[in-house]
């Protein structure tokens, strides 16, 4: 990828998608980043070598490819300080809610894609899932896979309303993993194990069973019911949370995300 690629903001999603170009050998040289802050400036100096900017100028006129890492409620003033200077560049947009018609709007271009990744993006881990407008063409969305592919496994979706289930599924998802492990190391300690082995427990258990689902050829479903013999510990477990509605309360929950996810872009996308 010997193209000039500019981030708009520099967080920790940015920086992954950053070490990640990296590594598949982009030149730091290559990468400019527009970030205001002074302490992601600085970090993004010590660990990529990357002086970032902390606003937009004719340094991104170079850019063949600008990636959008802000956050949705910053998104519609930053891009229109960039639009002047990169009106011929594919633009990648990994903000929250922020739908493409603003972002397309905001740019004046329709070569613009949208995903939606999740934070174990940061260990090249991620699942991103992605939508294209009619303006981007094969060669955008090839170029789009190579950059994603640095921080893990992508998909790509016929319809732009869908990217607010991924969101709510594996984006947020993640945060639903770390809330359970945080409940298992609660009850671990409660019952008697260290804080340190109770945690080391949790995390063990969810990367294995992540690791059996992912290389099974079975579900879930099955997979849990071959674990859960009746009258034993396991069903114990699931007939308590069964009797607690969990299901059904983890899914509303995830309608909530999903919910919030429009509104996002409703409240700070285009009038």
């Amino acid at each position: 990828m010997s193209e000039h690629i500019a981030f708009i903001g520099g967080g920790n999603m940015a920086s992954a998608i950053i070490g990640g170009l990296i590594k598949q050998g982009v030149p730091p040289e290559d990468i400019d980043v527009v970030e205001p802050f002074d302490q992601a400036r600085h970090q993004l100096d010590r660990s990529f070598g990357i002086q970032a900017r902390a606003q937009a100028g004719a340094f991104l006129n170079s850019a063949a490819l600008v990636v959008w890492a802000v956050k949705p409620q910053t998104f519609k003033e930053a891009a229109l300080a960039v639009a002047p200077h990169a009106s011929s560049a594919l633009h990648l947009s990994v903000a929250a809610g922020i739908r493409s018609d603003s972002i397309a709007g905001w740019l004046d271009t329709e070569r613009v894609v949208r995903a939606m990744p999740n934070t174990p993006a940061l260990v090249g881990k991620g699942i991103t899932g992605l939508y294209a407008r009619s303006g981007v063409s094969t060669a955008d969305q090839a170029r789009v896979n190579q950059v994603m592919a640095t921080t893990g496994d992508y998909l790509w979706f016929d319809t732009e309303d869908k990217l607010d289930v991924v969101t709510a599924l594996s984006g947020s998802g993640p945060a639903y993993v770390f809330y359970f492990m945080e409940a298992m190391t609660t009850a671990g300690t409660e019952m008697g194990l260290t804080r340190e082995q109770a945690h080391q427990l949790a995390v063990a258990t969810f990367a294995g069973a992540s690791a059996l689902a992912q290389t099974s050829s079975e579900s879930p479903q099955v997979l849990r019911q071959r674990v859960t013999s009746k009258g034993g510990t396991t069903y114990a477990a699931i007939s308590a949370m069964e009797n607690d509605d969990v299901r059904a309360l983890f899914i509303d929950a995830m309608y909530a995300a999903r919910d919030r996810a429009k509104e996002l872009g409703d409240e700070f996308g285009a009038a």
